[in-house]
This record gives structure tokens, C-alpha cells and sequence, in this order.
């Protein structure tokens, strides 16, 4: 079994820069896709990045392209979410997700087996 463990979460002014890790335990030699999600109150959650466990497969949002950069430490089993040029509408609760085969609609989190609990991430104008 897998776990997900989200730290970096915060306020942040716009144009600031945070940075979200997601560390995961457990089986983790059977994940595949490891990235990020968000939802924002009153909205859908979104995908905003993700990372192949060769990080040869990488895809971001067209909304964060050019401001957040994902990476991954196979060797601590952590993923990593650089925000930078932060925006008031990149507020909302980050989620670390992931998954153990490849697929196509990395975009859906539906195709997302394990998650975790959520960071929250403010960013005042």
C-alpha cells in the first residue's frame, strides 16, 4: 500500500514563489504518473502537472506552463512543485497524486488511484 504526504503549503503574496513536496511510502516502486491536482472552492479539481517515473513523460497545465515546474526524486520517492509568478487564481488546495500505468488521459483524475490529503495554497493580490 501507498501513502502521499503533502508539505509546502502557504500564503504567498502574487508573484511570490512557494514549494509544494509530496513524499510517498509504501509500495512505491509500482507508481507510475506522480503530480499535482487542485481545486479551488466552489470548482472542479484540475490538473495542473505530472511526472513519469522516468521523468522522461512530463505535462503541465496551460494555465502554470512557463511558472510551475514539476520534478521527481526517485530516490527518496518525492515529487516536487516549483510555483512561481504565483497568481490570486492559482488559490486553492494542492492534492499529490498518483497512479501505477501509463495512460493517456493523464489529465483526468479519475485515472489517479491514490491521493493525498491536501496542501493549502493562498496567494493574496
Amino acid at each position: 500500500q501507498v501513502q502521499l504526504v503533502e508539505s509546502g503549503g502557504g500564503l504567498v503574496q502574487a508573484g511570490g514563489s512557494l514549494r509544494l513536496s509530496c513524499a510517498a511510502s509504501g509500495r512505491t516502486d509500482s507508481l507510475y504518473f506522480m503530480g499535482w491536482f487542485r481545486q479551488a472552492p466552489g470548482k472542479e479539481r484540475e490538473f495542473v502537472a505530472t511526472m513519469s517515473r522516468s521523468v522522461l513523460r512530463v505535462y503541465y497545465a496551460d494555465s502554470v506552463k512557463g511558472r510551475f515546474t514539476i520534478s521527481r526524486d526517485k530516490v527518496k520517492d518525492t515529487v516536487y512543485l516549483e510555483m512561481n509568478s504565483l497568481e490570486p487564481e492559482d488559490t486553492a488546495v494542492y492534492y499529490c497524486a498518483a497512479n501505477t500505468r501509463y495512460v493517456s488521459t493523464y489529465k483526468n483524475a479519475l485515472q489517479y488511484e491514490l491521493w493525498g490529503q491536501g496542501t493549502q495554497v493562498t496567494v493574496s493580490s
